[in-house]
């Protein structure tokens, strides 16, 4: 199985990337994390999307806020799947860091999440991995029960105690 490599513009951003983290502990993925500022830092940027492939990433989750830059640079260099997720800006609300992570040209594909989506790049980058993973395939089955049973137990108890009380 591969690596994810999980990689942030600020360490704003680190409540975000690390619903992702938790996800990939919980379903058994080995990632890196690390924060790198395209902008600010373009020489260590450039060497970590040169040497992603090397170091084993499958797939590599890209947040970013507003001009949200280190998704389409990380598609631009690493050859196999990116994963962009817009971050919430106090300007914009995030609509910026989206259109950035969306609008990519011909040839640039990234998959983008909703703004904040932490958890979801993570179990879209682990369906990509499963693919050609059986084991993370049963995983995957047995963590959207999981979030079933969470779901059921909730309106059990909206049930029992009536909305008022809930």
């Amino acid at each position: 199985m591969g690596k994810i490599g999980i990689v942030m513009g600020s360490d704003s951003d680190m409540p975000i990337m690390a619903k992702a983290a938790d996800v990939l502990e919980e379903l058994h993925i080995d990632y890196e994390i690390t924060i790198i500022s395209a902008h600010r830092e373009p020489d260590v940027f450039f060497e970590y999307a040169n040497s992603a492939e090397e170091k084993g990433f499958s797939v590599i989750i890209a947040g970013a806020g507003m001009a949200a830059h280190l998704p389409g640079m990380c598609a631009a260099i690493f050859p196999l799947p990116v994963i962009g997720i817009p971050m919430h800006t106090a300007s914009l609300g995030g609509q910026d860091s989206l259109y950035s992570i969306v609008q990519m040209p011909p040839g640039i594909p990234v998959a983008t999440v909703a703004i904040n989506g932490g958890a979801n790049a993570a179990l879209l980058a682990a369906k990509i991995l499963a693919v050609s993973d059986g084991e993370l395939l049963k995983r995957l089955r047995v963590y959207s029960q999981k979030m079933k049973e969470q779901v059921q137990a909730k309106d059990t108890r909206l049930q029992e105690v009536g909305y008022k009380k809930y």
